[in-house]
């Protein structure tokens, strides 16, 4: 008996990948994680002096990569964008929304143009790149993925956060929604969910031993998130090894939400 070859099932050498929101966390570990995996990446963010360094050190380890600067919830800017890593990389194979913001007030004090900017971002920025990243897959007819950044919050409110919990819901029923539309092109959609993760704007959490007890009542496996947690499932959901795998929300939180 000849046993299966999965050799290369997470291989996604030579596959193009745009990836918003490059400058924050999760953007840039998607970033580093495809590039490091040989994907060519087209990095995207507000600033081009903070996406530079960023390309550079991509490059500089070998990988191919470059960046267009933009804001997510303009049409204009998501066009351009999605058109310049058409023709610089020859394609498209791979989408991931990694754009996001969060105010936090009291609903009764929550400004109005605040709640906007979340929405905007978060969801309206979200929607354009997938319209436009999408046009291209289904012309080039080779399939693709789409992976959209959720969160736990998505499915769990809490108190101030009547903008974001609400923004990250709707991901979850774009990716529900899309992974039907877009099934029949090959092209899969889903979800990343994640809790508490090692980034710029969470590291005080991990260096407050106090701070970081307090998130961890809640999360059974014992500790909060590390970028390789995250490098994995994205590898995954890249990769023909999640070939029949669509419209999933995929918590990574530690249990987080099994609680």
């Amino acid at each position: 008996m000849a046993l299966p070859d999965l050799s290369n099932i997470f291989d996604v050498s030579g596959k193009v990948a745009v990836i918003t929101g490059a400058t924050g966390g999760f953007g840039r570990m998607s970033a580093e994680a495809l590039a490091a995996a040989g994907a060519k990446v087209m990095l995207t963010g507000r600033r081009s002096e903070a996406l530079d360094p960023i390309v550079a050190g991509i490059t500089e380890a070998g990988a191919e990569a470059a960046y267009s600067a933009g804001h997510p919830d303009s049409a204009h800017d998501v066009k351009r964008i999605i058109d310049e890593a058409r023709e610089r990389f020859g394609g498209i194979d791979i989408l991931v929304t990694a754009a996001g913001t969060n105010r936090v007030h009291p609903i009764v004090e929550f400004p109005i143009d605040e709640w906007d900017e979340v929405m905007d971002v978060n969801v309206k920025g979200t929607w354009l790149f997938c319209r436009e990243a999408g046009r291209v897959m289904i012309e080039q007819g080779r399939g693709g993925r789409a992976i959209l950044l959720s969160s736990q919050r998505g499915v769990r409110g809490l108190a101030n956060y009547t903008a974001y919990c609400p923004s990250k819901a709707a991901i979850d029923l774009l990716t529900k929604s899309l992974a039907i539309e877009w099934g029949p092109h090959r092209i899969t959609v889903n979800a990343i969910a994640p809790n508490v993760f090692r980034t710029e704007l969470t590291q005080w959490i991990y260096e407050d031993q106090a701070a970081y007890q307090r998130f961890l009542t809640r999360t059974p496996i014992g500790r909060l998130g590390e970028p390789e947690d995250f490098a994995g499932l994205l590898l995954y959901l890249s990769s023909r090894a999640s070939d029949f795998m669509t419209g999933a929300i995929l918590a990574i939180d530690g249990g987080y939400t099994s609680t």
